[in-house]
């Protein structure tokens, strides 16, 4: 059985190999072995008696079967390519979804113009009053004398039902219509409507309403306590699932207000007390807040049926506890900003000042009486810019 030869790791080897019998080929002659112009085989080995083997001899690959255990086992295999481990998705914050119930959808509720539900009634009230004046209205057991009865009675009936479905549809207002707790439709028109009154009408203000929040208790990103305000931007869009999916939904958007407000709010420090940082990341970005509220809030009240068009924080600030506190830190931050910028100002003017009179010639001065120099002018221009930016 002919030993495994893998092509892809002796191939490299015998390259030299080859290219000498390649270059030695032009001097082979046709005839004879083992002379200067015989046929040379690549990788055969001499003898003991001096002579070429036999295998080398016959141009076998056997020298190369024979030496290939140990090229093999000095050249280490590759490695197979172990496929990576795939980290674990990052979960997502849950939300609710856009719809509760597929069922549960705003729809058109039957309704008609109350002007002719108007008319009929009073069609029907006319009728009956001329049977009450004309016919003699009386129980009786014969149809041909029963029927002013029952004529009557229907036109009675009649007046009834169109009195009773007759609304008074308002601008930015909408009846949501219940029958035995199962959700029958909305009407959104206005003026003199007329619907079945059957079901069970609740009033449903669409108008776009605002709610200022009370100062609500948060903390920010370094744990100190605020008091924030928020001023929310909302209307009812879809009727039925803000009274049907949700018990109140005036009471589930202060509650999300509070708690979109509180995760929002402990993301970022109140104020940045360090060096000036090129863009600022502090809650007295209100735009960005504000974005970021608009953006979870609107999220967290789709599901009930309410659209929100911004959130907006009207006032953020430290809890009375450590407001005194945060003020005094506040201060000392702005005062050693100033001291920092005013000592800049100091020192570039100095430096300025001792290069010119030394570019100039003005001053020829040794390394003491330079350091001398510099004292006096950093002390004069510190003195004269100090109160005069104090005072402004």
């Amino acid at each position: 059985m002919r030993p495994y030869r893998d092509p892809l790791v002796l191939g490299p080897l015998f390259r030299d190999e080859t290219a000498a019998t390649a270059a030695e080929a032009p001097t082979r002659t046709a005839g004879g072995s083992g002379t200067p112009g015989g046929p040379r085989v690549p990788g055969a080995q001499a003898s003991r008696g001096g002579g070429p083997s036999p295998a080398a001899a016959a141009g076998t690959p056997e020298s190369d079967t024979l030496r290939q255990p140990a090229v093999r086992g000095s050249i280490p295999r590759p490695a197979s390519p172990v496929a990576p481990t795939p980290s674990p998705p990052t979960p997502s914050p849950r939300t609710l979804p856009a719809v509760l119930d597929p069922e549960l959808t705003e729809r058109p509720a039957r309704a008609c113009s109350g002007w002719w539900a108007l008319a009929v009634a009073v069609l029907a009230t006319g009728g009956g009053a001329a049977l009450a004046r004309y016919e003699e209205l009386r129980p009786s057991t014969s149809p041909a004398e029963a029927w002013p009865l029952a004529l009557f009675a229907g036109c009675a009936l009649l007046t009834l039902a169109a009195l009773a479905g007759l609304r008074r549809g308002r601008t930015g207002h909408a009846w949501s219509l219940t029958l035995f707790g199962r959700y029958r439709g909305t009407i959104r028109r206005t003026g003199l409507v007329w619907s079945s009154p059957l079901p069970r009408h609740a009033r449903v203000d669409v108008r776009l309403r605002h709610w200022r929040s009370e100062p609500l208790c948060v903390v920010d990103a370094e744990g100190t306590a605020l008091r924030s305000v928020v001023l929310v931007v909302w209307r009812v869009r879809d009727t039925a699932r803000a009274l049907l999916a949700v018990d109140d939904h005036t009471s589930y958007l202060r509650g999300q207000v509070e708690s979109a407000v509180a995760r929002v709010l402990s993301r970022m420090p109140a104020d940045s007390f360090g060096p000036a940082p090129a863009e600022p990341e502090t809650l007295r970005d209100t735009e960005a807040v504000g974005d970021e509220l608009t953006r979870m809030l609107a999220a967290e009240c789709k599901a009930v049926g309410i659209e929100v068009f911004s959130a907006r924080p009207l006032n953020v600030e430290y809890a009375p506890e450590v407001a005194a506190a945060m003020q005094r830190r506040r201060i000392a931050s702005i005062d050693a900003r100033h001291r920092d910028s005013v000592l800049t100002s100091v020192l570039d003017a100095v430096d300025d000042t001792v290069h010119r009179m030394s570019d100039r010639g003005l001053v020829g001065l040794d390394d003491y009486e330079r350091k001398a120099l510099v004292k006096d002018l950093t002390v004069a221009f510190y003195t004269a810019r100090g109160p005069a930016v104090d005072a402004h």
